[in-house]
């Protein structure tokens, strides 16, 4: 499995696709390079809200969204119940189709994103602290966020330390070894598989 550490500076800061706030893209597949309305299978990123406002239309994806810092806010649905999030990295899920408004509860908010491209692949989300080491196997691609603490990852023929607010990449790889992440604090795991 070909480890890939994604540094803050790897990272791609750009406008909403409705031109409302900011995303920073932490990583996509297919990669998108300097264009941010490119097609993608999979996409996590973080948004910076400011201010109340409409989201941004993603027809044919599935939606999956987190408070990360401030107090919260409210997701309102035009024909479905209104989400919360005022609980720090717990996810709420919907379709990217759908007409969403955000309602901040109190002051700018930072949100984690994840997004699948629903005829291509579904995503797995875990929200785990980080004690000890854990084994990622090659059977599925793995992206790993540090929420919060320092860890390491070691793979085959590498080892590399992530401090807080960065990233690992473990894309699939049938023959690849396992890739084991140790340390301390609190991750993000996302497995994405197959539709």
């Amino acid at each position: 499995m070909r480890v890939r550490v994604l540094r803050h500076v790897d990272y791609r800061r750009m406008r909403w696709k409705n031109g409302g706030g900011w995303t920073t893209e932490l990583a996509a597949f297919p990669e998108s390079g300097a264009d941010a309305a490119a097609p993608f299978d999979w996409r996590v990123s973080i948004a910076e809200i400011e201010s109340d406002g409409a989201f941004s239309p993603f027809p044919g994806c599935d939606r999956h969204i987190a408070l990360l810092e401030g107090v919260g806010m409210e997701l309102r649905f035009d024909e479905a119940e209104t989400l919360r999030l005022d609980q720090r990295l717990r996810f709420v899920s919907f379709a990217g189709e759908a007409p969403v408004f955000g309602k901040l509860l109190a002051g700018p908010v930072r949100d984690f994103n994840v997004m699948t491209r629903r005829e291509r692949c579904r995503a797995e989300i875990l929200v785990r602290p980080l004690v000890g080491p854990m084994v990622f196997f090659p059977d599925a691609t793995w992206f790993v966020y540090l929420a919060g603490g320092t860890a390491s990852v070691k793979g085959h023929d590498s080892a590399s330390a992530i401090a807080t607010v960065e990233s690992i990449l473990l894309p699939a790889d049938p023959a690849g070894e396992r890739v084991v992440v140790d340390g301390g604090g609190e991750v993000v795991l996302v497995k994405f598989l197959p539709a």
